[in-house]
């Protein structure tokens, strides 16, 4: 047992200092004064059932540097059952915006946030495609680095950093620093070039890339991984053209769950993903995530009933906090939260037995979230 806890820390350990090294090396675009965008961008917001939450998103694109002209925004309803559609048609009215407000159950059958975002790609006129939820807030940069970033590099697919606002109690604070160390470890595994993770609240790819990997065929019944399989397949035609987008400016918040329930089921949504993955290192990742955690539960229990000594139990959590402790600060620092690093404490009385569980109530494929009941088969 001991073994294989060395073998699994150090395992880990490699995993973490390697992207603590990548981020670092990941450079912050800086965009001339003189510099003026040509690009044509198409804003793309799948919605369901967020009238508390999307006229900030859209007075935030009101506001953004990119001049209008150069990009629409299209937003494709999910079937909501508040007053979504009513609040964006009414400020697409009187708005300076280009706005497209569609229901989903006018062009298809089907629901769900992959078909929101199919008929959002079929109906865009932009070449760059820029995604976000209906949930988030933008800065004004946000476009504006896009399409910096696309006109210098031409990417086929870009990655943006997300972070959480409204953090008021420490089960919110406990999500921004997990949820720091996702966007860390999807930012610099781009930057290695080995892709593995993104965020569908602040990413950007090609209509054309897009249609060459013929969109989410191959994994139409996974209702969730719009964003990272994806990411998987325009990496594998293109490793050289999927950029992570490193910049405060570019930053897409959104707010953390207010309840356990709410917060499991989301986290049990990302993980149902995992098994349809096709890339052998993105699975493997994930396994040493899952081993590490798991030998470490089995370590507690067997300290506590006698059968490993303390002290072995001690040094293996002291270890994966240093060095967990040395990637966050890293990411926190870069979104202007390292107060905030402290809250890996208690965040780490927690996160073993979570990891645990996601891992395997994920690997069922069902979950509930925004009101439906999802079993990816």
């Amino acid at each position: 047992m001991i073994w294989l806890l060395i073998v699994s820390l150090a395992s880990y350990s490699w995993v973490i200092i390697r992207r603590w090294h990548a981020w670092a090396k990941l450079s912050e675009p800086a965009i001339p004064a003189n510099w003026q965008p040509t690009t044509k961008l198409s804003v793309i917001i799948p919605v369901r059932n967020e009238a508390a939450n999307i006229l900030n998103l859209l007075q935030d694109l009101e506001k953004q540097t990119c001049p209008q002209a150069l990009f629409e925004v299209i937003v494709v309803d999910d079937h909501s059952e508040d007053d979504t559609v009513a609040i964006v048609t009414n400020f697409a009215r009187s708005s300076t915006l280009t706005i497209k407000c569609v229901e989903l159950e006018n062009y298809v059958k089907y629901n769900g946030k992959k078909a929101a975002v199919q008929i959002g790609v079929e109906l865009a006129e932009g070449e760059l495609l820029v995604f976000t939820d209906g949930d988030c807030r933008v800065q004004p940069e946000w476009l504006q680095l896009y399409a910096y970033t696309f006109q210098i590099d031409q990417p086929k697919f870009i990655s943006g950093p997300v972070s959480f606002y409204n953090t008021h109690n420490l089960l919110e604070r406990m999500q921004l620093v997990e949820f720091a160390s996702l966007i860390g470890i999807g930012g610099a595994s781009i930057g290695m070039g080995k892709p593995n993770m993104c965020n569908g609240a602040n990413l950007a790819y090609t209509k054309q890339a897009f249609a060459e990997v013929n969109g989410f065929a191959g994994n139409e019944t996974i209702a969730s991984g719009d964003d990272e399989f994806l990411l998987h397949k325009i990496s594998q035609k293109y490793p050289d053209k999927v950029f992570f987008l490193k910049h405060p400016n570019a930053i897409v918040h959104t707010e953390a769950r207010k309840t356990i329930s709410s917060f499991l089921s989301q986290r049990i949504r990302w993980a149902s993903k995992w098994r349809a993955y096709q890339q052998w290192q993105v699975k493997l990742l994930a396994l040493i995530v899952f081993i590490v955690n798991l030998l470490l539960f089995v370590a507690l229990g067997m300290a506590v009933v006698g059968e490993l000594p303390v002290s072995v139990f001690i040094g293996a959590i002291v270890t994966k906090f240093a060095v967990d402790f040395l990637f966050l600060s890293r990411i926190l620092s870069f979104s202007g939260r390292k107060q905030y690093i402290w809250y890996m404490l208690p965040l780490q009385l927690v996160y073993i037995p979570y990891v645990i569980v996601t891992a395997i109530l994920g690997l069922t494929g069902r979950y509930r979230w925004k009101g439906r009941t999802i079993q990816n088969r």
